[in-house]
């Protein structure tokens, strides 16, 4: 058995079916971003089964995208949660045959609170269908299901539908990458746009010499520093160069190397530096990267020394 073939096969159908689907889009999906961004209170996302799962998945996308939403099992609505359904609402009811029991049973009720319902179904003369203000009809030629019984194509095509009407709310709302790190404060994109050179450098303890000090002082304070570099300053305490593990190696070349030798003679002078510690930390690793560094120094308007920014560190710290 060619279980490739089979793979490519499933893909095949469900891409397919998402292609005719795309075809068949009509005003209902205008009808249904002007019926949500219009609603006061919440999205409520219910479903059974596959479609209850792809319904919660379906909900946390319209949470994360600027849609406030929540997914409400149609069993557990019967049984209390009927009322985490309010006045300023929205319902959206997904069942591809429209007539799954649990959720019909709780239709009459959604209605007389007078609760917009948006329903996700292939009949719209079904229960589901009938009770609806609007439905987005999933409708597909068939499973990818060699029995054509499991739900496959149609989960698919309807999980595909929610993503369209969550990327149409995201357009209506103007929603922007710093909106959604807003709600990923913890993700990789949240520390992209919200981590702070401030927030990750350090500032106590640093290696730091005068532009007077040997060589030989230089490498005590490299090693005992562990950034494997020293911080030169002048008199006035400002940054006038910088002294790394490879300025050292550099120097064990020179012909009349001495470890008496002004430190200054092998440092990088006016070494790159940043005077501003509200920089985001994605935009000093670009920097770091750019003029291939390790050590990103951080000053004040003056030059004076406030903490260094290790690239060590922005990985760590999941950085990118």
């Amino acid at each position: 058995m060619n279980y490739k073939t089979i793979a490519q096969e499933t893909l095949n159908i469900e891409a397919n079916t998402l292609v005719e689907a795309s075809k068949k889009i009509g005003n209902e999906f205008d009808k249904a971003v002007a019926m949500i961004l219009g609603c006061k209170g919440k999205l409520v996302v219910s479903g059974v089964g596959k479609s209850g799962l792809i319904g919660a998945k379906m909900a946390a996308t319209f949470a994360s995208t600027g849609t406030p939403s929540f997914f409400l099992h149609p069993t557990e609505a019967l049984h209390g949660d009927l009322g985490m359904i309010g006045k300023d609402d929205v319902v959206l009811a997904i069942s591809y045959s429209g007539e799954s029991e649990e959720l019909s049973s709780i239709l009459p009720h959604i209605k007389r609170f007078g609760t917009p319902l948006i329903g996700m179904t292939r009949d719209v003369n079904s229960t589901l269908g009938t009770y609806s203000d609007l439905v987005i009809k999933v409708e597909v030629e068939k499973e990818a299901c060699p029995l054509n019984i499991a739900p496959t194509s149609s989960t698919t095509l309807t999980l595909a539908l929610g993503d369209a009407l969550a990327v149409c709310l995201m357009k209506a709302r103007d929603f922007q990458k710093s909106d959604f790190a807003s709600f990923h404060p913890g993700g990789a994109l949240g520390k992209k746009l919200f981590v702070k050179v401030k927030n990750l450098m350090q500032s106590d303890n640093l290696p730091i010499i005068t532009k007077d000090a040997k060589l030989k002082d230089a490498i005590l304070t490299i090693s005992e520093g562990r950034l494997g570099t020293a911080l030169i300053v002048d008199e006035d305490a400002k940054l006038v160069g910088i002294m790394s593990d490879g300025d050292v190696r550099r120097a064990l070349l020179s012909e009349d190397f001495s470890l008496e030798d002004n430190v200054m003679r092998y440092a990088t002078k006016n070494p790159l530096s940043i005077d501003d510690d509200e920089m985001l930390a994605s935009d000093a690793l670009v920097l770091i990267e750019e003029k291939k560094i390790q050590l990103l120094v951080v000053t004040d308007k003056t030059k004076k020394i406030k903490g260094v920014l290790h690239i060590h560190t922005l990985v760590e710290k999941g950085i990118s």
